[in-house]
């Protein structure tokens, strides 16, 4: 063999060498190694958990304690994502089933399935797929029905459902609707009011632009409620997903959005129907984390805490509120106690605008005089007839009018004869003619 074919040789065999015992250093560790997890293509797509640092809230609490009103279409029955969530029902329209999980309404009757799976829906059993702000919070679900099909006025059936969701232990209350008008109906007035009485944060969708929607509508200008804006996935208010008003309170995401249908089925959507709940679940968090934080001083948490919007203005701005919402700030950071709702009093509202209470009387300065009593009216005189002359007529009327008449008559005559005798006695003394 020649020189280059030994070198050759020898080169050949220090690789395979080099090889093998790569082989024996790496097999070992590639028995026990753990392979790199596929991501979930759903929770992935859910960029407000991290992008509004839902995620690192979760490291003090899931919302366990806390029940979630959600008033809208009616929660569906048949996810999974709401197995264990539900904990209780109504319907307010006339035209739903008992427990209010039957989804009402022609067009988006899927809404309040959506509405309730961002606020608070649970995982797979796995752990993944889509998950709600608050997936340890109990959900009610109230269904309403929209338009002209229901036999009970929409106002009405408002009314009863924020009772019925207070009077069932909701402390917190979604509303994902707007009537487009700045004003609300007077029985709304009593029915927030009992909200606001029992320590119920309500949270409010500020209203699309896109579906025509210029400006903030009620519910969301009732003073009081926590009415959100909406942002795209750049916290830039959206231009058909929100609208805008000195009433907004802070903004979250309502571009691209993910909700759970009535077949339990991943479905996108726009809209600050979605920025809602996402708020309200943040308020879950708040009100798990502190039990005896008070509705006020919870959305003074939520409000103090939201980020500065990018774009914003003013503070608040009407596009952005507050700011973004901030969920770990939210249930983390020390914020000064307040006394009042920092987003208005209803009361004070009514008070000046309905005039429902009348300012309460003066008291008195000096001891009031007493007057005696009149004396008893004459008893009514017996009716008679005007042509027939009583005493009375006799007594004031006939008697003096014959007292004057008569020697008014007697003067006449006298001067009458008078006159007669004159004149015949100057006729007697006037000479005959010859």
């Amino acid at each position: 063999m020649t020189a280059p074919s030994v070198r050759t040789a020898r080169a050949r065999w220090l690789r395979a060498a080099v090889a093998l015992l790569a082989l024996a250093l790496v097999a070992p560790l590639a028995i026990g190694a753990t392979p790199t997890p596929t991501p979930d293509p759903v929770r992935a797509a859910e960029y407000w958990i991290e992008g509004a640092h839902i995620d690192a809230a979760w490291k003090t609490t899931r919302g366990a304690g806390v029940t979630i009103a959600v008033i809208d279409t009616g929660i569906a029955n048949g996810p999974s994502q709401f197995q264990g969530a539900v904990a209780g029902g109504t319907d307010v329209s006339g035209i739903g089933s008992d427990d209010g999980r039957t989804p009402l309404g022609p067009l988006d009757s899927d809404h309040g399935s959506r509405v309730a799976s961002l606020a608070a829906g649970r995982p797979n059993a796995d752990g993944t797929g889509m998950i709600g702000v608050a997936p340890e919070a109990k959900l009610l679900s109230i269904s309403l029905g929209f338009g002209t099909t229901a036999p009970v006025p929409f106002t009405k059936q408002v009314a009863d459902a924020m009772r019925w969701a207070v009077d069932h232990g909701a402390k917190v209350i979604n509303l994902s609707f707007t009537t487009n008008t700045l004003d609300w109906d007077r029985s709304w007035d009593d029915a927030f009011l009992y909200a606001f009485e029992h320590d119920v944060v309500v949270v409010v969708a500020a209203g699309n632009r896109g579906s025509g929607t210029a400006m903030v509508g009620a519910p969301a200008t009732i003073p009081g409620v926590l009415a959100v804006g909406g942002v795209d996935q750049r916290g830039v208010a959206s231009r058909a997903a929100s609208t805008q008003g000195i009433s907004i309170a802070v903004s979250a995401p309502s571009e691209s959005l993910l909700g759970i249908d009535a077949n339990g089925t991943v479905e996108t959507w726009n809209g600050t129907s979605g920025a809602a709940p996402i708020v309200a679940g943040v308020v879950a968090l708040v009100r798990a984390a502190h039990p005896d934080m008070d509705a006020n001083n919870v959305i003074n948490q939520i409000i103090q805490t939201a980020r500065p919007a990018p774009q914003a203005t003013a503070h608040p701005d009407p596009l952005y509120g507050y700011g973004l919402i901030d969920a770990a700030a939210a249930v983390s950071t020390a914020v000064p106690p307040v006394d009042e709702n920092p987003l208005g009093d209803l009361s004070d509202w009514i008070r000046l605008h309905r005039r429902a209470e009348a300012p309460a009387p003066a008291p008195a300065t000096s001891t009031p005089v007493a007057i005696p009593p009149l004396p008893k009216a004459d008893a009514p005189a017996k009716a008679t007839s005007p042509l027939i002359p009583s005493a009375e007529s006799l007594l004031y009327g006939t008697l003096p009018l014959v007292a004057l008449t008569v020697p008014g008559i007697l003067i006449a005559l006298g001067v009458t004869a008078a006159a007669r005798r004159i004149r015949s006695a100057r006729t007697q003394r006037t000479p005959k003619s010859r």
